[in-house]
């Protein structure tokens, strides 16, 4: 039977290249409506899948109110600020620069987890880093590194919305270990809708049901379900048996993943420097769990991130 190790990092994955596959989504219905709305929608959606399990993984005893206030905060942040700062970014950049900003969230991650004492800087764990976010910057090439005044609202808007994932890997850590992982997702994805909800009602979101095309729907339905729902719940209990960096480092195949996607849904070029992002990308992970894997099978015992 797989260990609950390598099953971590089989949802780490499967919850990037859905996040891939969400980027293709919201490229389909982004423009019938605003940033906030969208992921305002999302996000109900998301919750409305899982409020079963909010109901049945209540503590009897209740939350203590600083670590509901915690979850709040983490919520806020996650599905709130990160959602709000991806997509406003977007109208000052282009694709390609924002897949750059995003692909700093494992570098992000690792700098906050050594800085809190959460995690040991190594170098292996610089390398992993360095070669992921490498891989994202080849696949997208010199376009995504140039210069327009405008882009540096942009890119403090993506940097800020990677700096929320990264923050929320570091410090929601705890709460998963304690928690129940699909608990924690839907308690802090409610805390995020709560959040874009004054953004999303001052965008006419009260006033009825969003006028999508049938397209629009479709992609809508994905985003919240797949792309909110199983997603979010995927890296949230990753990130209970992985340690934030290890997870954090598969987010780098989000837009690698897209770009994949975007080639056979939309029909783009499959270009060299795709394949050799994908590749650098493919490397970085394999650094992140290859000498934890050897001096398992070394020692003769299973490998495992998970700590309390």
């Amino acid at each position: 039977m797989p260990s609950k190790v390598f099953l971590a990092n089989a949802a780490a994955a499967a919850a990037s290249l859905s996040a891939g596959a969400s980027v293709v989504a919201t490229r389909l219905v982004v423009g019938e409506t605003d940033p906030a709305t969208l992921a305002f929608y999302r996000y109900v959606i998301g919750v409305a899948c899982l409020l079963p399990v909010l109901y049945l993984l209540w503590p009897r005893g209740g939350l203590p109110l600083r670590e509901l206030a915690t979850l709040a905060l983490l919520g806020a942040l996650f599905f709130g600020l990160f959602p709000w700062a991806f997509n406003a970014s977007l109208d000052y950049i282009p694709a390609a620069r924002g897949a750059i900003g995003l692909a700093t969230i494992p570098i992000q991650t690792l700098i906050i987890a050594a800085v809190s004492g959460r995690e040991a800087l190594s170098a292996r764990k610089v390398a992993s880093v360095g070669l992921a976010f490498a891989g994202v910057a080849v696949a997208f090439g010199p376009a995504a590194f140039e210069f327009d005044t405008r882009y540096l609202v942009g890119d403090g808007l993506m940097l800020l919305g990677a700096l929320s994932a990264a923050v929320y890997s570091v410090f929601g850590r705890p709460t998963l270990i304690r928690h129940d992982p699909f608990f924690v997702t839907v308690l802090t994805m409610s805390f995020g809708v709560l959040a874009l909800l004054p953004l999303a009602m001052a965008n006419g979101a009260g006033s009825g049901l969003p006028s999508f095309t049938s397209e629009g729907w479709l992609a809508l339905l994905f985003l919240g379900t797949v792309g909110g729902a199983l997603q979010f719940s995927l890296f949230a209990w990753a990130l209970r048996h992985l340690l934030p960096s290890r997870t954090a480092i598969y987010l780098a195949l989000n837009p690698i993943s897209a770009m994949l996607l975007a080639v056979i849904i939309l029909r783009e070029d499959l270009t060299a420097s795709l394949i050799a992002g994908l590749l650098l990308v493919i490397a970085g992970i394999f650094v992140a769990n290859w000498s934890r894997a050897t001096a398992a099978k070394a020692s003769g015992s299973p490998s495992s991130d998970a700590a309390p």
